[in-house]
């Protein structure tokens, strides 16, 4: 399967195809160590057998005559015989093979005999395959004739019948006992699966048995500890179309709130104007339906920053502050002189670097230039401050020296649509809004507070330095 089929199996078909091949392999190894288990157990069995004949044909050996005499036990190699279940041969002779009683060129044993030890190996006689018992101890006396010690080499050899038959057996006891325990593992192993994925089921049929309004998070209560982290991914994204609904929803009802008013306004002086005869009239409300047209539109483009900085995906980028206040106080340096109004710009000589989205911030600051321009009066002072601290933090502050507001007032400056209760002019209370947002956006915070002794107003927007010491571009 290609990596692309694997991602789109199902887990109970991965782990089946992953750990039945593993169980296969391991029946393989238990069968094997069985036959092994089985062989070794045949052999030590029957090779008991195999030196009880040896030691009782050694018990039946005398020299006492000067040769080697064997008084075979006919008894017990015919009750061998018949436990073996095949023929059985023997062979007692000298080391130096000399004398020789009973089946000749039995094999020989691979390694050199040592005196009392037995030595059991396989081997073929005469076409037959046959399990070779070999004893050898010295004669005592020894045989006359050659001086020095002497040995003498018992030998039995049985066929493979029972031994082989006896090891199948066992074989076959522990295939059939493997077997049981490989169906019995293998059902367990797809209960076991099936047990572990309810879990993912439950969650599956709740998710699909939602509301499509339903945004609460998914209850992660009874998910096991491996399930719990896509359960929080899940409500993760939960919470963030929660908030994209709300700032649609805030949208929307901030539009209903403001465009229904000014528009009302404008069919009326557009009535007004249809039904005014005098020329000069008619101009005069043309001249308050252009000034409420242009005051809508700047309502409008309010609402739509205020709903891109609730709302918008973060492209976050480094910029220069410095660079950006100098580009504001440029473009608002003409609406302020027509206002009598003297904008200036208090910033570092070097650059002060940031990183976030410049043209929400830009808007922001724009509205606060914008507020103070208009509130100063003719005669005023506004000043753009751009301040670096120690930590990186960079502070934007607007400072006017206009009417201010009042200090019940101040702890309620940003809410949207509110407007301080000294204002003569039209507005619709959104520009403090947008700016308390983008701060928030930017991971900072907005302060309202007197200007200075006093007078006026000073709006501080506080931003976190940037995380790295990137290059920044205005």
């Amino acid at each position: 399967m290609t990596p692309l089929s694997w991602s789109r199996a199902s887990i109970r078909r991965f782990l089946l195809v992953l750990l039945l091949p593993g169980l296969g392999a391991v029946f393989a190894g238990e069968l094997w160590l069985a036959w092994r288990t089985a062989s070794e157990a045949a052999d030590a069995a029957y090779d008991r057998s195999l030196l009880g004949a040896v030691k009782s044909i050694d018990s039946s050996i005398s020299t006492a005559s000067g040769g080697l005499g064997v008084e075979l036990p006919y008894r017990m190699l015919e009750f061998f015989e018949l436990t073996a279940q095949g023929q059985v041969f023997y062979r007692v002779a000298t080391e130096d093979g000399l004398v020789e009683i009973g089946s000749a060129n039995l094999p020989a044993p691979p390694r050199p005999l040592l005196t009392g030890q037995p030595q059991f190996h396989e081997g073929a006689y005469v076409g037959q395959a046959v399990r070779v018992g070999s004893y050898a101890r010295e004669l005592d006396p020894p045989l006359a004739g050659p001086a020095g010690p002497q040995r003498v080499v018992i030998q039995v050899a049985e066929t493979l019948e029972a031994r082989t038959g006896f090891r199948r057996s066992l074989v076959l006891q522990s295939l059939a006992r493997d077997v049981l325990l490989m169906v019995a593992a293998s059902a367990l192993l797809a209960l076991a699966i099936a047990w572990a994925m309810r879990p993912l089921d439950r969650l599956r049929q709740e998710v699909d048995a939602r509301d499509p309004q339903d945004l609460t998070p998914v209850d992660d209560t009874g998910a096991p500890a491996e399930v719990r982290p896509l359960v929080q991914a899940i409500n993760h994204h939960i919470a963030r179309n929660r908030e994209q609904a709300e700032a649609r929803r805030r949208f929307i009802d901030d539009a209903s709130h403001q465009l229904r008013t000014p528009l009302t306004t404008l069919a009326t002086q557009v009535a007004y104007a249809q039904r005014e005869a005098d020329p000069s009239a008619q101009r005069g409300v043309l001249d308050k339906i252009r000034t409420q047209l242009d005051e809508t539109i700047r309502q409008t483009n309010q609402m739509l920053a205020l709903a891109r900085a609730d709302s918008a995906p973060p492209q976050r980028q480094p910029f220069d502050a410095v660079a950006l206040s100098e580009a504001l106080v440029r473009q608002w340096w003409a609406s302020a002189r027509e206002q009598g109004v003297d904008l200036g710009l208090d910033a570092p000589d070097g650059p002060v670097p940031l990183q976030g989205e410049p043209d929400l911030l830009r808007e922001a600051l724009a509205n606060l230039l914008h507020n103070a321009i208009r509130h100063g009066g003719a005669g005023g002072h506004v000043t753009l401050t751009v301040r670096a601290d120690a930590s990186g933090a960079v502070r934007l502050s607007v400072v006017d020296t206009g009417p201010g507001l009042p200090p019940e007032e101040l702890a309620r400056a940003g809410e949207r649509f509110f407007r301080g209760g000294g204002g003569a002019l039209p507005g619709s209370g959104l520009g403090l809004a947008i700016v308390r947002t983008v701060a928030q956006r930017h991971g900072g915070q907005m302060q309202v507070a007197p200007g200075s002794e006093g007078r006026g107003l000073a709006v501080t927007l506080t931003l976190p330095a940037p995380p790295t010491s990137e290059a920044v571009s205005g």
